[in-house]
């Protein structure tokens, strides 16, 4: 039937032959031009909310054998169609290309899509209109080419309507192209595909999935700032990926997402069904057309490590927080605190319930008050873009000479030395007499808190990561129960204070005691005074050690003589001394760090790991510093011991060290990149782990092991 449209067709064929004939051809035979539209008829709501055409953009370089294509889609007002993922409903174009002469299996491609939520249904699409670019190879570039798409295809609005569309285009050939509307639009849709373009600054660095929870964790890092990042992430068919929760740290150059996975049934999938396929993860950055990043990348899911669950609310962090305050009282550090803590409890012997209740609260209104303390530093810190972790301030030397300083006061204290009267009355009195010394049982609570943090403990790296990669909300609520956990011992002395009164009234088994945690509080000292010296200088250490020694023994001098004006004169000549010693530590050059190369320690250089482990290696990092005590723990008993030192001394191992004693940024963002913010950190790459396989805070032999077999890809 000859039709108004089929002679609208034959005219339109006619011109455009005319055309091609009379109007001069820009040094080659493929021009730019489209296919008629699917349908010539006005687009409406109930039978045609679309229509299509092709798009032919010349060839993608001159005198290449690629033509840039385009698959262009027309809907109305609020219509759209679907991504190559589309999410809890719908499903995506599809084109038959069979019918094509000249013509190599085209590359269809998608730009970033949008989100649209409608009854609690999110999908990933198009709206009003959409260019898909596709790159064809032509089998004989001077021949000519003839396309031929078959299009099925699914739109939506209130309703959705199912379509298919037979387009066609022949072109002349492919030799060059000129600009032309078509190729501008193509050009535009190229833009906006992930990792097409210029480098875009983005990388997706790693993800893990917590099987208890159903959430998956993924870092994205950025080379300028995130602006409004999101994520797209594609799976094995039947799991559906939530949008994130997204949060930002080191100046929002990188970025946590956390999405919820569900699988038939709505269930959270087990992490098999994640690893039976990589994943496809879309990053893109920027809502606009013109300032969108976007990169993509296909990478393997790890299981979340030993400690780190990715719990799914607050209150499960808040118990692993608990947790991981009350373990914290069997870590390393434990010497001095549980020295505070004895001499508090012996102390109380024979005193009434009441006073010892009002002691012992004390102390934890101290141990939460300086938890609250480091909660609002942090915040601040991280507010202003500093990179913060647990135990941050033992990279501060002003903190480490007040510890010092106020460790070895504590230990003349505890010896008999001295008491100290502070303005107001406020007195330290770590064996306070008569149920008196609130002030003092109050600061040793903050006392103890200062001593606990180089260590680190079950739990509480999954805690801390929590906390600092969200708000400060958060950080105050999770810093509380890691409060709460740590003076559990006291809290329990409160509920239960006959375990206080029932020991000996004090006497002179107190004088033994006090001069044996005295004795403890100054070997701490010295330990901090090593620390010191590493990130000062030794000549700077000296002059503080030799200054807390003549202070030690002036004081002492001062006691034993109380009316000599010998010792006042040694007293006043030491205090002489110390603008000198500050004179002498302004100069001091720290101390280089612990040389990575001893034994089988390497130098920790991150960029270094792929190659390693493409060359087939295994990749054991240890990110340490001489703070920290449970990483001295983890050295010494897993690191330096049997079947672990023999690995890492192999020559299938390179063993990288990263000391973190002093800050060090590239550190702290390795650390982000595992949403770790605290040490001691250990993670295996190999083979078979290409993004690492994270270890717990406190290492075994068995776990270390059994890492590197993963790692390896041992069965």
């Amino acid at each position: 039937m000859f039709t108004r449209t089929v002679a609208r067709r034959l005219l339109c064929a006619a011109l455009f032959a005319c055309g091609a004939w009379l109007w001069p051809v820009p040094s080659g035979d493929a021009v730019a031009a489209t296919s008629a539209w699917s349908s010539e008829e006005p687009l409406d709501a109930t039978a045609r909310p679309a229509r299509l055409r092709l798009l032919a953009g010349g060839p993608e370089k001159d005198g290449g054998d690629t033509l840039l294509l385009g698959l262009e889609f027309e809907l109305l007002p609020g219509w759209k169609v679907y991504w190559r993922a589309p999410g809890d409903a719908g499903y995506p174009p599809e084109v038959d290309w069979s019918g094509s002469e000249n013509l190599a299996p085209p590359s269809f491609l998608w730009p970033v899509p949008e989100r649209f939520r409608v009854l609690g249904l999110e999908t990933l699409g198009y709206h009003n209109g959409v260019v898909f670019p596709v790159r064809a190879g032509v089998q004989d570039a001077n021949a000519p080419v003839r396309l031929r798409a078959r299009v099925t295809y699914l739109v939506c609005d209130e309703i959705c309507i199912p379509g298919e569309a037979d387009l066609s285009l022949d072109l002349a050939g492919a030799k060059a192209g000129a600009a032309s509307p078509e190729r501008t639009a193509i050009a535009h849709a190229l833009a906006r595909v992930p990792g097409e373009g210029a480098p875009v600054g983005l990388a997706v660095e790693r993800a893990e999935y917590a099987e208890a929870s159903g959430l998956l964790s993924v870092v994205g890092r950025a080379e300028a700032p995130f602006r409004s990042p999101d994520l797209y992430v594609e799976g094995p068919e039947g799991l559906f990926f939530a949008a994130p929760e997204t949060r930002f740290w080191s100046g929002r150059r990188h970025a946590l997402f956390r999405l919820a996975v569900e699988g038939p049934g709505g269930v959270p999938p087990k992490l098999a069904a994640l690893r039976s396929q990589d994943l496809r993860f879309t990053l893109v950055d920027g809502a606009g057309k013109v300032d969108l990043r976007a990169v993509e990348r296909i990478l393997p899911v790890s299981p979340a490590p030993v400690g780190a669950l990715a719990p799914e609310t607050l209150a499960a962090v808040l118990l692993l927080a608990l947790l991981g305050g009350l373990i914290l009282n069997l870590m390393p550090c434990v010497l001095p605190v549980l020295s505070l803590k004895l001499l508090a409890l012996a102390g109380h012997g024979g005193a009434a319930r009441v006073e010892v209740r009002k002691g012992f609260l004390a102390s934890v209104a101290g141990i939460l008050f300086a938890f609250l303390l480091l909660a609002t530093l942090i915040a601040l810190l991280r507010g202003a873009g500093h990179a913060v972790g647990w135990g941050f301030q033992f990279q501060a030397p002003l903190f480490l000479l007040s510890m010092i300083v106020v460790l070895t006061l504590f230990a003349a204290n505890l010896w008999g030395f001295f008491e100290i009267r502070l303005p107001g009355a406020l007195q330290i009195r770590l064996a306070g007499k008569g149920g008196q010394g609130m002030a003092g049982h109050f600061l040793t609570g903050v006392f103890a808190t200062a001593l606990a943090t180089p260590c680190s403990a079950p739990f509480l790296g999954t805690s801390i990561g929590f906390a600092l990669s969200r708000g400060p909300l958060e950080i105050y609520a999770i810093f509380t129960a890691l409060g709460l956990g740590l003076a559990l011992p006291y809290l329990l002395v409160v509920a239960f204070p006959a375990l206080a009164t029932r020991l000996p009234r004090p006497g002179p088994w107190m004088g033994v005691l006090r001069r044996l945690l005295g004795l403890a509080l100054l070997a701490t000292a010295l330990w901090l005074l090593t620390v010191f010296a590493s990130e000062i200088g030794e000549r700077a250490s000296l002059a503080v050690g030799v200054l807390m020694a003549g202070l030690f023994l002036a004081t002492g001098l001062r006691a034993r003589f109380p009316k000599s004006r010998r010792s006042l004169g040694a007293l006043i000549a030491l205090f002489l001394l110390l603008p000198l010693a500050v004179t002498l530590t302004a100069p001091g050059a720290p101390s280089p760090p612990p040389a990575a190369g001893e034994g089988p320690w390497q130098p920790f250089d991150a960029g270094r790991i792929p190659a390693l482990v493409a060359d087939g290696k295994l990749v054991f990092v240890d990110v340490t510093a001489k703070w920290c005590l449970t990483c001295r723990a983890n050295k010494e008993l897993v690191l330096d011991q049997g079947g672990v030192r023999e690995r890492l001394e192999s020559e299938q191992v390179v063993a990288m060290r990263a000391d973190w004693t002093r800050p060090d940024e590239r550190i702290a963002d390795y650390l982000a990149t595992f949403g770790r913010f605290g040490i001691p950190f250990n993670v295996v790459y190999g083979p078979a782990a290409p993004a690492g396989v994270p270890l717990p805070e406190l290492l075994t032999q068995a776990a270390v092991l059994k890492a590197m077999a993963q790692a390896e890809g041992a069965k």
